[in-house]
């Protein structure tokens, strides 16, 4: 098959790695981390993305991004069939299954995970929306600004609020893969535990999940088909993606 893989930078050297492995012929493009924090942008430029492709040019578009903040809620297929893993977001995808993932969550609900793309985002560049919650104050804004705004009181609360994610985290995990491990990044990872004061730990990723949506194992019960004309939404249930039910046009009264 010849398939079009667009998926989120975070995990371009496993799903690159993923790649040089399967019998399909694949074409990869890789879209900002920055639309998770703006998943209204995100959705459009995914959707921009998907209608910018040639009819009967892929057999599938397969997207390398969970449901991840519902930046994939509406998203439409148009003329090729669209395949999205089942995932609540793309740690998923570093770990498997999720049902590791949700293991993992129960056993230590406290951990952020961080792997290499996870590290090597910021540095690609790329564009950056504005964070959704910053757009609900009217955007990303200097702390004079809030003050003139919210006044100083509220402004320090909020600075504080929006600063205060790491309290709620204990420990920090580094996924590993054998073909990223020359990196050398758990160092990094060990700094940032330590600076917040998080237990370290080290678990070994597993790829099976993105290795068979490139080589086109599409189960129902790991993946999502979206047909042309179909529209996704979230189920909120364990299948987490479902096709939107069509509307029904309005019968005229004569």
């Amino acid at each position: 098959m010849l398939l079009k893989v667009i998926a989120c930078e975070v995990a371009f050297r496993e799903i690159c790695y993923c790649a040089a492995r399967t019998p399909n012929l694949v074409d990869l493009e890789f879209l900002s981390q920055g639309y998770h924090d703006n998943p209204e942008i995100g959705l459009q430029r995914l959707q921009e993305r998907i209608d910018q492709i040639a009819p009967q040019r892929y057999d599938a578009i397969l997207l390398g991004y969970g449901l991840c903040n519902n930046l994939l809620s509406g998203l439409t297929a148009r003329a090729t069939p669209l395949v999205v893993p089942r995932a609540h977001d793309c740690i998923t995808f570093f770990l498997g299954s999720r049902q590791r993932y949700q293991q993992l969550f129960s056993a230590h609900p406290g951990t952020y995970y961080y792997t290499a793309g996870w590290l090597e985002y910021r540095h690609r560049g790329g564009e950056r929306p504005p964070r959704r919650q910053a757009a609900a104050l009217g955007d990303d804004k200097s702390f004079a600004e809030m003050v003139a705004r919210y006044g100083e009181d509220n402004a320090r609360y909020l600075v504080e609020f929006m600063s205060s994610w790491t309290k709620h985290y204990s420990r920090g995990v580094f996924i590993d893969f054998p073909f990223s491990s020359h990196l050398d990044y758990r160092r990094q990872v060990m700094a940032v535990c330590a600076d917040n004061g998080w237990e370290y730990e080290e678990i070994q990723g597993d790829l099976t999940l993105l290795q068979d949506l490139l080589d086109g194992h599409w189960d129902e019960e790991r993946f999502q088909r979206v047909e042309p004309g179909q529209r996704l939404r979230p189920s909120h249930d364990s299948r987490i993606l479902q096709i939107a039910a069509r509307e029904h046009q309005p019968t005229s009264v004569r």
